[in-house]
């Protein structure tokens, strides 16, 4: 099977094929990420049909897309007039394979066909609930780039398919061990240095990092794929959006509100600096990002008790940095400025995100994986203290790590100005907090600590980028 990772997916999809009852299988997840390779690798011996919607497609385009399809497989249906016949069609063409082995249906990008007035989802619940709940040998998949309709209208639906799915597939991005194996498998020879500048710049999406070539240096990679007039990264960042929502406006306006600050926003501060109302289409459309995996919703550590929205899509928060701001050139402009002291600053923002995003594998470097533990961030400013905790883990085992995340390319020195920060910074969370636990600082870094009494004094564990690679 020609897939990275995916494990988790590739197990739901193969059970499905071992049950005894059919099986309604809902995968979604933002364009590029690889839903559609994924269910074809695994399913490439047992899909008997598959179909696509047309993005922007009238009805009757739709229909004729369908009746072609179909035709393929049998020319002796006449053209649908509507998707209830469609689906009648369908019925017959699997009632008349005589094969006994799982026979899978795969409707991809399934919420554009149900456009307005079309009646598709009534008809395809009718076709789920009158006659593929009564085959042993059925899996339908259904697959949407737009999330909050799969969601809304498949997962948690309030009618016909209420409670009818039998697994869902969240398709997200690729963590940092993903990506290396994508790389490699391409034959791109790099350091995870410069795999993880290159996570910083497009995050882990599959089809992003296909796009590097072997011949290329990191700064030749980004400098060709987002500086170029042409670069397919160049302008990626408004389809994106324009392809997964419908009101894209607003969702860009909340990803340019939420890249402007490093710790996040409560949802009132979202309001106030998109400038949208904080009402019902706020809060559509935070979780139509949310469950496209765009952004994360969290509660601070004790204290505040409103949620924290925080922006996690690497490519989003370089492109509002960097790309749109520069024009397009090939005198190889990134060479040039990722060596800038703003870079250094920016990537040093851009790793602690990436490590909030692999808190698991940190875990496992730090070998409490098996202790319960929950992790979050805590702040806190008033005239005694401003100070800031970005990734903190709770332990059920009486200790509290206290994450130092810094990116540079050789070992890190503790200096005593720092170590004095960290000491004042844990004085302020104990007291804060109240809390009777240890208070152990961690430190997560490209290379390791430079060992010296500052670092043999303030810090009891170190990680280095090796542990954000970890395969779980």
């Amino acid at each position: 099977m020609n897939l990275i990772g995916r494990k988790n997916e590739i197990s739901i999809l193969q059970n499905a094929l071992k049950s005894n009852k059919p099986e309604l299988i809902a995968v979604y997840g933002r364009r590029r990420i690889g839903k559609t390779f994924l269910v074809r690798n695994v399913y490439k011996n047992y899909i008997q049909f598959e179909f696509s919607g047309i993005n922007n497609c009238s009805l009757k385009q739709q229909l004729n897309n369908f009746y072609l399809t179909l035709a393929d497989k049998n020319d002796s249906f006449k053209k649908p007039s509507d998707w209830i016949e469609a689906f009648h069609q369908l019925n017959q063409y699997i009632s008349k394979l005589t094969s006994k082995k799982k026979k899978v249906i795969f409707i991809d990008e399934f919420p554009w066909l149900d456009s307005r007035k079309s009646n598709f989802l009534s008809a395809f619940d009718n076709f789920w609930n009158s006659y593929a709940t009564k085959r042993d040998d059925l899996v339908v998949v259904i697959c949407g780039s737009a999330a909050s309709y799969m969601v809304k209208n498949i997962i948690k639906s309030k009618g016909g398919l209420h409670n009818r799915i039998t697994n869902k597939i969240q398709l997200l991005p690729f963590n940092l061990y993903e990506a290396e194996l994508l790389l490699k498998k391409n034959k791109v020879k790099l350091t995870r240095y410069d795999i993880l500048q290159i996570y910083m710049a497009m995050g882990g999406v599959p089809h992003y990092l296909e796009k590097i070539l072997p011949s290329e240096s990191v700064a030749q990679a980004i400098d060709r794929l987002c500086f170029t007039k042409n670069g397919f990264l160049r302008n990626e960042f408004k389809n994106v959006f324009a392809s997964l929502f419908d009101q894209h406006d607003n969702h860009e306006a909340i990803i340019r509100a939420l890249a402007s600050v490093r710790k996040g926003l409560t949802r009132t501060a979202i309001a106030k600096k998109s400038k949208l109302k904080s009402g019902g289409t706020l809060s559509k459309t935070l979780t139509e990002l949310e469950e496209s995996g765009f952004i994360e919703k969290y509660l601070p550590y004790k204290g505040n008790k409103d949620s924290v929205y925080r922006l996690t899509d690497e490519y989003s928060l370089f492109y509002i940095k960097y790309i749109e701001n520069i024009k397009p050139s090939n005198k190889g402009i990134w060479i040039k400025m990722y060596g800038q002291q703003s870079y250094k600053i920016w990537s040093g923002f851009s790793f602690e995100t990436i490590c909030i995003k692999h808190v698991e594998q940190i875990k496992e470097g730090l070998k409490i994986s098996g202790i319960n533990s929950l992790q979050g961030s805590w702040i806190e400013k008033n005239k005694k203290n401003n100070a800031q905790i970005d990734l903190l883990i709770d332990r059920d085992d009486n200790i509290i790590n206290i994450c130092e995340m810094k990116f540079y390319n050789t070992g890190f020195i503790l200096d005593k100005k720092y170590a004095n920060e960290i000491a004042k910074k844990v004085d302020a969370f104990s007291l804060s907090t109240k809390t009777k636990k240890n208070v152990f600082v961690t430190f997560i870094t490209s290379y390791g600590l430079i060992s010296n009494k500052y670092s043999k004094q303030h810090v009891q564990s170190e990680l280095t980028i090796n542990h954000l690679f970890i395969d779980l």
